[in-house]
């Protein structure tokens, strides 16, 4: 697939998962998951969760994102070491998502009971803005397919899904080591401008740097990209 193809879904059998472990089929036929969701429709769900800034339970579905640019952050569990200050990052720059017309929800695999607790007790999430959804059967998890079996959590999987439904950037890590919420904001304005203007962005784009123009002049830049940008303006 080129780089200038845009973020058109793959077609593929539809399946609505909730946190009763159910799965609705609307194809007879055997629905196979790849090991990636880039470029598929998201998964559907529904689950309790724990709402940190009004203090409340309240149910989540896929639903409530239609429409919307959002992202769906799994982590292992609550009351762990690494997972904290994934969450306290992603908190600290809530607002800046909040100016992209950006949605948060994070997911793991602990009930909406252990989110409040820990969410009420762990110094980093002092003030928390985010919904943590409670994927106590490891149904929507599974579906995203980064369910550890033997564990009974989820690995580091976080997917950027647009306002179509369809996903457009995973990232997907073992435990051990956190993620970055700078080079994901990052990832979300590059793939905000480019389905916004058709251009595509090179290696390491930020807002005001050079994008690449093939929707204009694919022929002319057609082994050509070196004449229109260089290493040195990338690593800027």
């Amino acid at each position: 697939m080129a780089c200038d193809t845009g973020s058109k879904p793959i077609e593929e059998n539809k399946t609505v998962i909730n946190n009763e472990n159910k799965i609705q089929e609307n194809n007879k036929k055997e629905n196979q998951m790849s090991s990636s969701l880039v470029l598929r429709k998201a998964p559907e769900f529904k689950m309790e969760a724990y709402d940190s800034k009004s203090g409340h339970y309240v149910e989540v579905k896929s639903e409530d994102y239609k429409g919307k640019w959002h992202v769906v952050c799994f982590y292992p569990a609550d009351f762990t070491f690494v997972c904290p200050t994934e969450i306290a990052a992603m908190n600290a720059k809530y607002d800046e998502f909040q100016e992209l017309d950006v949605e948060i929800l994070a997911v793991s695999t602990d009930t909406k009971f252990s989110h409040k607790r820990f969410v009420e007790t762990e110094p980093l999430l002092e003030g928390l803005k985010l919904t943590i959804g409670a994927d106590s059967t490891g149904a929507v998890s599974r579906a995203f397919g980064v369910m550890i079996e033997e564990e009974g959590v989820a690995l580091r999987g976080r997917f950027l899904i647009n306002p179509e439904g369809t996903v457009v950037a995973q990232e997907v890590q073992a435990p051990m080591v956190g993620r970055n919420v700078n080079e994901f904001l990052r990832q979300v304005k590059a793939w905000q401008h480019a389905e916004k203007t058709g251009e595509v962005c090179p290696a390491g784009w930020v807002p005001g740097k050079k994008t690449l123009p093939v929707n204009t002049d694919v022929e002319q830049m057609t082994g050509r990209v070196g004449d229109y940008i260089t290493i040195d303006e990338i690593l800027s």
